[in-house]
C-alpha cells in the first residue's frame, strides 16, 4: 500500500492498473531477463536497417520538395537518375504505337474472290437454263440461299435479267482483279494513328507504304460499285456488295507476331534513365528552390552513395551502417527505458516485450514498400500499432510508441525530412487520444473520424507549407483516410491475437465474460443461487468504489462475478445457498469445515481453468481472500482440544495477497457486504463503523501491503462502501447477528454461527 495519493502519470479507467512492481531478478537471472530485453531491441534495430538499408548519408542534405536550398549541391561520383515507372511505361508504350504494323501481301487473292464470283454466276446460268417457263425466280432464289447470299426481291430480278447480270458479272470480277492486287486490309492502320506500314512480299520485297493507301473492306466495297454502268441500278450495286462481302479475302494480312516483336524491340529500347551527373557536376544550386527534378537528383545520389560508398570522399560503409543501427536502437530505448521506470510489469513480460518489437517490425515492413514503391506515405499503419498498443497497455504508452514509429521511420530512406515524421506524428498522436471514445463498436467509426480529421490537418499544413496544390492535397487527404478505415478494422481484427499473444485481456474481452448467459456465470446462478446473488451486490459496491478511485471498474465487477464460482462444488456449505435450519458444518469437525472453506478457492481456480478465464479474473478467486484466516473454526478447534497443536496454514486461506488495485477492492466489498447482510439494524451510522472496522481490519492484518492502493483511495472506498451499503440495506434485515471483522457477537446457536461463518467471519 503507497503512503500517499499521487502517483507518476496518473490514470484514468482506460486499462487495468499496473500492480506493484515485480522483484527483480538477480545474478545470472538478471543477465538473461534484461539481456533478452536488450537483444529484442538490437534486433529490432537491425531488422529496421535491413529493411530501409539506404539511410541518409552525411554527403546529401535533407531537402524536401518546395524548400530553398541554402548551399549548392556538388555530385561527389557520378550517377543516373532513372525515370519514374509512370514516366518509363508511357514513353515505352509511346514507343511501341510508333512502330509500323507488319502486313504480309497475298497475291492468289484476287484468283480467289473471282473464282468465287464465277462460281456463283455459273450456277445462276445453270439454274435458269434447267428453270421451266415462270420458274426463273424459283431456281434464283435457290442459288441464293446455297450461297448463304440474303435474297431480296431486286436481287432476283437483277439475276434474271441477262444483260444487268452480265454488267454485275463483268464489274465485280474486273474490281477484284484491279483493286485487291493494291492492297486491301481487313481495317485501316491509320485509324490507330500509324503513318505508315510495312508490306512484306509486294514486288518481290519489303517496302514502307502510307498508311492512307492501304484500302479497308469498305472502301473495297465503294471502289467496285464504281465499277458498275450508271443503268445498273442501285439493286445491283446492294446485290455486288453481297457478293463481295461473302467472298471477300483480304490481300494485306497484318503479321502479328513481327509486329509485337518490333514493338517489344522499339521499347526495350527506350532509356531508363532520365539524365546522367558527371562528378563535379551540379546536382541542386544554392537560394534554388526545389522541386520535383531536384528531389529525384537527390534521391539517385543518395542511393549511387549507398551502392558505391568507396568512391564518396570521406564515406565509409561500415560506420555508416553502424549509425544506422544506433540511430534505431536509441530511439527503441525511449521505449524500453519508459517500460522499465514506469511501466515495469510490462518490461518484466517477455511475451509483451516481443510483441512490441513485432509491432514495429509490422509497420517498418509495410512503410518499407511504401517508400521503396513511392506510394503516398499516408499509407504508412502507425494508427494501426498505437491502438493496438492502446488497447492493451493504455494510451500513454500507445502515444509514446506512436511518437518513436514517427521518429524512426523518418531516419529512413526515403522518409527522411519533416513531412513524414509530422503526420505519422499527428495520426499516431490522434488515434491513442481517441480511443477513448470508442468503447462500442459502433464507435469505431468516430475513432476513423478522428484520425481521418488528424491526417486531413497535417496534410493541409504541410501541404500549405510546401506551396502543393489542391489535387495533390486532396490526394493526401484521401489516403489518410484510407489508413484511418483500415488501421481501426485491422486493429480490431488483430486483437484477439494480440490478447492470446500478450495474455492481456482487454475491455472486449470482460465485456464478453460479463454476459449471464456465459456457462460458468449460468452453472452459479442455478446451482448456487444464494452465492450467485451475493456476487450482484459485490459487484455493484466494487463498480462503484473502482468508479471513485479511478480504478477498471469494468475489471472489477466481471472479477466479482467469477470469484465465488467455486462454492458450485459444494454450495451447501456456505450459508447463502442453506436451507433454514440446515447446515452440513454441524456434522464436520473444525479443521475439515475449514478445508472444505478454503477449497473455494482452489475449485474456483480449476473451474477457471476448465472454462479458459483469463489470468486477470483468475486473480480475483485467488487474491479475494488473500492469507486471510478462517479463526472461526480455528476458535472452534481451540475450543474442543485446548491441547493441540494446530496449523494455521490449515485454517488459512493460500492467498496471494491482492496484487492490484482492483483485487483490492474486492476483498473489501466482498467482507463488508457479507458482515453487512447479517449487521442488526443496519444504520448508515452502524454500516459506517462497520466498514470502517472491516477496512482497518485488512490493513492491520497487512492485507493491503502488496497492492497500489494509496491511503487517500482507501478513504474514498471507505465513503464509497459505507454509502452504497446504506442504500441497500436502508431498512432493518430480519437476519440473526452475526461476527464481522472480529467485532459483532455471535449468535448463540452454534449451528447457524457456523453456517455463517464462510460468508461473515471467513471475509472478515
Amino acid at each position: 500500500m503507497k503512503p500517499s495519493g499521487e502517483r507518476p502519470f496518473p490514470e484514468r479507467r482506460a486499462a487495468p492498473r499496473e500492480p506493484v512492481a515485480p522483484v527483480p531478478p538477480a545474478g545470472m537471472a538478471a543477465v538473461l531477463h534484461h539481456g533478452l530485453r536488450a537483444g529484442v531491441l538490437l534486433a529490432v534495430a537491425v531488422a529496421v536497417h535491413a529493411l530501409f538499408p539506404g539511410a541518409q548519408t552525411a554527403d546529401v542534405p535533407v531537402l524536401e520538395r518546395g524548400v530553398v536550398a541554402r548551399d549548392e549541391v556538388i555530385a561527389q561520383v557520378p550517377f543516373s537518375v532513372p525515370k519514374s515507372p509512370d514516366e518509363l511505361l508511357r514513353e515505352r508504350d509511346e514507343a511501341a504505337r510508333g512502330v509500323p504494323p507488319v502486313f504480309d501481301y497475298r497475291p492468289g487473292v484476287a484468283d480467289s474472290v473471282v473464282a468465287g464470283v464465277r462460281g456463283f454466276f455459273g450456277a445462276v446460268e445453270q439454274a435458269l437454263a434447267a428453270a421451266p417457263a415462270g420458274g426463273a425466280s424459283q431456281a434464283v432464289r435457290g442459288v441464293l440461299d446455297r450461297a448463304r447470299i440474303p435474297t431480296t426481291l431486286g436481287a432476283l430480278e437483277v439475276l434474271a435479267d441477262p444483260v444487268r447480270r452480265a454488267q454485275l458479272r463483268t464489274a465485280t470480277e474486273q474490281a477484284a482483279r484491279d483493286l485487291l492486287p493494291r492492297g486491301v486490309a481487313s481495317s485501316s492502320p491509320g485509324a490507330e494513328g500509324i503513318s505508315a506500314v510495312r508490306v512484306r512480299g509486294l514486288a518481290g520485297g519489303e517496302r514502307l507504304v502510307p498508311s492512307d493507301s492501304v484500302y479497308t473492306a469498305d472502301q473495297f466495297y465503294r471502289a467496285a460499285q464504281a465499277r458498275l454502268p450508271a443503268e445498273a441500278g442501285v439493286d445491283a450495286a446492294e446485290l455486288q456488295r453481297l457478293l463481295l462481302v461473302r467472298w471477300f479475302r483480304p490481300s494485306l494480312a497484318e503479321n502479328t507476331s513481327l509486329t509485337g516483336a518490333a514493338r517489344a524491340r522499339a521499347s526495350a529500347a527506350v532509356d531508363s534513365v532520365r539524365e546522367r551527373i558527371l562528378a563535379g557536376q551540379r546536382i541542386v544550386g544554392a537560394r534554388e528552390q526545389i522541386g520535383e527534378r531536384e528531389v529525384q537528383r537527390l534521391r539517385a545520389y543518395q542511393e549511387a552513395l549507398q551502392a558505391h560508398p568507396g568512391e564518396a570522399a570521406g564515406s565509409h560503409a561500415l560506420p555508416r551502417v553502424i549509425g544506422a543501427v544506433l540511430f534505431n536502437a536509441l530511439l527503441l530505448l525511449i521505449v524500453g527505458a519508459l517500460l522499465r521506470i514506469v511501466r515495469p510489469t510490462i518490461y518484466a513480460d517477455d511475451r509483451a516485450v516481443i510483441f512490441l518489437g513485432l509491432l514495429v517490425l509490422a509497420v517498418a515492413g509495410i512503410a518499407s514498400p511504401i517508400g521503396r514503391f513511392d506510394l503516398p506515405p499516408e499509407l504508412i499503419p502507425i494508427p494501426f500499432a498505437t491502438l493496438v498498443a492502446a488497447v492493451l497497455w493504455g494510451g500513454r504508452l500507445a502515444l509514446v510508441l506512436a511518437l518513436v514509429l514517427a521518429l524512426l521511420l523518418g531516419g529512413q530512406q526515403p522518409f527522411v525530412g519533416m513531412v513524414v515524421p509530422f503526420e505519422a506524428a499527428v495520426a499516431g498522436a490522434a488515434a491513442a487520444f481517441g480511443l477513448r471514445m470508442a468503447q462500442r463498436r459502433f464507435q469505431a467509426w468516430g475513432l476513423i473520424a478522428v484520425i481521418a480529421l488528424a491526417y486531413a490537418a497535417a496534410v493541409l499544413a504541410v501541404g500549405l507549407l510546401r506551396a502543393r496544390g489542391a489535387e495533390e492535397i486532396g490526394w493526401g487527404v484521401l489516403w489518410g483516410a484510407v489508413n484511418g478505415i483500415g488501421s481501426t478494422l485491422l486493429a480490431m481484427g488483430f486483437l484477439p491475437v494480440a490478447e492470446w499473444f500478450t495474455r492481456v485481456t482487454t475491455n472486449q474481452t470482460l465485456m464478453e465474460l460479463a454476459d449471464p448467459k456465459h456457462p460458468l456465470l449460468q452453472r452459479l446462478s442455478l446451482e448456487a443461487p444464494g452465492t450467485y446473488a451475493h456476487t450482484i451486490s459485490v459487484a455493484n459496491l466494487a463498480e462503484a468504489v473502482c468508479n471513485a478511485i479511478g480504478a477498471n471498474a469494468l475489471l472489477a465487477r466481471v472479477g466479482v462475478y467469477y470469484h465465488d464460482v467455486g462454492k458450485i462444488t459444494k454450495p451447501l456449505y456456505f450459508i447463502e445457498n442453506q436451507p433454514r435450519g440446515r447446515n452440513p458444518h454441524d456434522r464436520l469437525k473444525p479443521a475439515m469445515s475449514a478445508a472444505v472453506v478454503r477449497s473455494h478457492v482452489v475449485e474456483g481456480l480449476r473451474l477457471a481453468a476448465e472454462y479458459r478465464l483469463p489470468q486477470a479474473v483468475r486473480d480475483f478467486i485467488a487474491q479475494h481472500h488473500g492469507t486471510q484466516p478462517i479463526s472461526f473454526f480455528m476458535e472452534q478447534a481451540r475450543s474442543a482440544d485446548p491441547e493441540a497443536r494446530l496449523n494455521p496454514a490449515e485454517f488459512s486461506y493460500g492467498g496471494p495477497k491482492p496484487q492490484t488495485r482492483e483485487t483490492a477492492v474486492v476483498m473489501m466489498a466482498d467482507s463488508v457486504e457479507s458482515a453487512a447482510r447479517v449487521l442488526h439494524d443496519p444504520t448508515p451510522e452502524r454500516i459506517r463503523e462497520l466498514v470502517n472496522r472491516i477496512v482497518d481490519g485488512k490493513i492491520a492484518a497487512g492485507q493491503l501491503d502488496e497492492c497500489p492502493l494509496t491511503l487517500r483511495e482507501i478513504t474514498i472506498a471507505r465513503e464509497v462502501l459505507a454509502k452504497v451499503l446504506s442504500g441497500m440495506y436502508h431498512q432493518r434485515l430480519d437476519y440473526p447477528t452475526g461476527v464481522a471483522g472480529g467485532g459483532a457477537a455471535p449468535e448463540p446457536n452454534g449451528a447457524r454461527e457456523r453456517a455463517e461463518q464462510p460468508n461473515a467471519v471467513a471475509h472478515g
